[in-house]
């Protein structure tokens, strides 16, 4: 275990059934029976038993009670242990939170969503806390003389926990949470369970960076249960991934909500107009160097906002990755090439006027503003997909990588990522066979505007001769099976560079 072996700790009889529980930090009020499941309240030496705790929603986390490891803080090398574990659900889904005890005594908060990470520690706001509902989304407010921007309000509720504990809020009872995000990549977590409200501060961090020890065996999950008959059309469905929220049928294609499980009642809705994935899902293949799954797929549409029936419409489809260290990323496929992403932690700082936004030290610029919509869906989602789900969106670009803001009424998503070449694609999926049908635009550097010289005023014009010529024609475009755009735009192509991710409601 990674302690000070100087550190005490205290050990007394459950009073639900006699069993010993353990306090290894000071600061750990509650605590739950290994043995009876009971919950207990350390008061001074003695323990009160509260009730028997609901049992654990199986994530199949990697990690487990006692797993240590090792983190930089502050710029030392500091050893910690989970000693407890805490499970939430709120309006994107279930996640968990994980009691770190470091070897200084103190706790801090390991959590965990969907294969990504956040290690958080309590901090002084130095002010009081507003009420959640003073929060407003994409609005910024300043901790300790720090400027972040708000990027998701709504309610959460303690579902279980297991282990040595800081203070519970009350099963099963909805509180606020807010989370606050800056430009460097921190996150704060304003946690209304409490009086007063728990903030807490920190950064994503990967697995592997924290040498963990005493993690679970990567054995395959056992998947029985898992199983149900499609509400719509009878037709078996399997359902590959523990956190998945949405899944879709194999032989009717409907969207089945898993919001109340599958022994739970489940609602479907039907889907028509099928658009089929270029690359299968379940198809594995390795990209920037990690390992991933293809889980789910949905092809979204666009339009340009205040242009009435002139607006652009465009086309562009989402691979679903899935990595069980890595969590998820996306794979996206519009007119303008290839290109992967993922949620960032941190919140770009945007630009006054909306035409750049700066993270982590660099500048984007502003290319599209449209809203979108997703139109089809196939195979499993760690959020609620529904067929028409609709986001404002804006997406920029710079020499370096790609930056993507979604926003819905109570949550602002940002994605971060790269382009990425069609032979990348083919190869990383062993579709040699499919190379033609993959092609796209080659990926080059993103040059921002400038002013408009002799030569770009000739490109211009012979560009807008051919439109002309081509407005003359008929043309026919199926957005059922390829991306899609308007004839009568001035834009060529469009797509979003970062996927819907409602997931992540907490760090």
């Amino acid at each position: 275990m990674a302690t000070d072996p100087t550190q005490r700790y205290y050990r007394a009889p459950c009073p639900g059934c006699g069993a010993p529980v353990e306090f290894k930090s000071a600061q750990s009020t509650h605590a739950v029976c290994g043995y009876c499941q009971s919950t207990v309240v350390r008061s001074g030496d003695v323990l009160t038993r509260l009730g028997k705790m609901a049992e654990l929603f199986d994530d199949h986390s990697p990690l487990q009670l006692m797993a240590s490891g090792r983190i930089q803080l502050d710029g030392k090398d500091v050893p910690f242990t989970l000693i407890g574990r805490l499970q939430y659900k709120g309006d994107a889904g279930v996640w968990t939170e994980w009691a770190a005890f470091l070897n200084d005594g103190t706790l801090a908060t390991l959590g965990e969503d969907n294969g990504a990470y956040v290690f958080t520690r309590p901090i002084d706001p130095g002010r009081e806390m507003p009420a959640p509902e003073r929060f407003r989304i994409g609005t910024t407010t300043a901790i300790n003389g720090k400027p972040y921007s708000v990027a998701y309000t709504g309610q959460a509720q303690l579902i279980s926990a297991q282990g040595e504990l800081p203070k519970l809020p009350p099963l099963g009872q909805p509180f606020g949470m807010v989370e606050l995000r800056s430009a460097d990549g921190e996150v704060i977590s304003i946690d209304y369970g409490h009086t007063p409200p728990n903030v807490e501060r920190g950064k994503a961090v990967l697995l592997e960076d924290l040498q963990l020890q005493g993690l679970k065996d990567e054995s395959a999950k056992d998947e029985k249960g898992r199983q149900f008959n499609c509400p719509h059309c009878g037709a078996p469905v399997q359902v590959q991934l523990s956190t998945s929220k949405s899944i879709t049928c194999g032989s009717c294609a409907s969207i089945i909500s898993l919001d109340s499980g599958v022994g739970g009642e489940l609602r479907s809705a039907e889907q028509d107009e099928p658009v089929q994935p270029l690359i299968p899902l379940g198809s594995k293949g390795q990209l920037q160097g990690v390992h991933w799954q293809v889980v789910g797929f949905q092809h979204r549409m666009g339009v340009e906002p205040g242009h009435g029936e002139d607006s652009e419409h465009f086309g562009w489809s989402e691979y679903l990755l899935y990595n069980q260290k890595r969590g998820f990323a996306f794979l996206v496929d519009s007119e303008e090439g290839w290109s992967m992403v993922r949620p960032t932690t941190g919140a770009p700082q945007m630009a006054a006027t909306g035409r750049s936004a700066t993270y982590m030290g660099t500048k984007y610029d502003l290319k599209y503003t449209y809203e979108a919509e997703t139109t089809y869906v196939l195979g499993e989602f760690y959020w609620q997909v529904t067929r028409g789900q609709k986001t404002t969106n804006r997406d920029f670009a710079s020499a370096k990588g790609l930056l993507s803001m979604e926003q819905s009424p109570n949550e602002i998503t940002w994605s971060a990522g790269d382009k990425l070449s069609s032979d990348t694609v083919a190869k990383a999926f062993k579709l040699d066979d499919k190379k033609d049908v993959l092609k796209r635009d080659d990926p080059g550097p993103f040059v921002a505007k400038s002013g408009l010289g002799c030569g770009t005023i000739i490109i211009i014009a012979v560009v807008i001769l051919i439109l002309l010529i081509l407005l003359s024609r008929c043309s026919s475009c199926d957005p059922r099976v390829e991306n899609c755009s308007s004839s009568s735009s001035y834009r060529s192509s469009g797509g979003s560079y970062g996927g819907y991710s409602s997931g992540g409601s907490h760090k």
